[in-house]
């Protein structure tokens, strides 16, 4: 049964889980500072877009399989870690170059989509938040639709808040030494952050 304190209670856990540091919020604050706010939109929509499809897979069952196969949170740890160290690649690669924003680009809508179905984090917030919000009373149309509404809802402006953060920063770095330096910074938390999720445990 969907009830104002189920409401209270799930929109604090997904507030907390979304604008708490991670992989999206690394990446969107590198975006922020590289390309700015606007050009970082798809990736802001593409975040919320594929963890509601990841939360409606868990709702329909497929969290279950995490918990039998726990190798597969491993496997996706580590496709997460090295496809974050590939984004790093490419700032440090395009911080070589003369035209760097010819040479580099903000993640594309289905980019962010496709990066949430190798994020563990992702996985891990979506079968917790099942586990703990899913409104067992409600059929399983109306409680799924419940979850990802919710999600999406809280998401967006938990997230946003990262891009719009690297997107002041960006305002300030005229001096372009200042900007590279701010760049490789980005480029090696992008690095720590791989090394967060290969040490992420559930």
């Amino acid at each position: 049964m969907i009830t104002w304190e189920l409401i209270l209670a799930i929109s604090a856990y997904n507030f907390v889980m979304y604008v708490t540091p991670g992989p999206n919020n690394s990446i969107l604050t590198a975006s922020g500072v590289k390309f700015g706010f606007f050009r970082s939109v798809p990736n802001i929509f593409g975040i919320p877009t594929g963890h509601g499809l990841q939360l409606a897979l868990v709702c329909l069952g497929l969290g279950s399989l995490f918990t039998t196969f726990p190798i597969l949170l491993d496997i996706l740890r580590y496709v997460g870690a090295a496809y974050i160290l590939y984004l790093a690649y490419k700032m440090f690669g395009s911080l070589n170059v003369t035209s760097s924003e010819e040479k580099s680009r903000p993640l594309k809508y289905y980019e962010a989509i496709l990066f949430q179905f190798v994020n563990p984090k992702a996985w891990v917030i979506c079968i917790t938040a099942v586990s703990l919000f899913y409104p067992e009373k409600e059929n399983l149309f109306v409680g799924t639709v419940f979850m990802v509404i919710m999600s999406t809802v809280i998401n967006i402006p938990s997230i946003s808040i990262w891009a719009f953060a690297g997107s002041v920063i960006r305002q300030y770095l005229s001096n372009v030494r200042l900007k590279k330096i701010i760049e490789w910074l980005l480029a090696l938390l992008l690095i720590l952050t791989a090394v967060s999720v290969l040490l992420y445990k559930a």
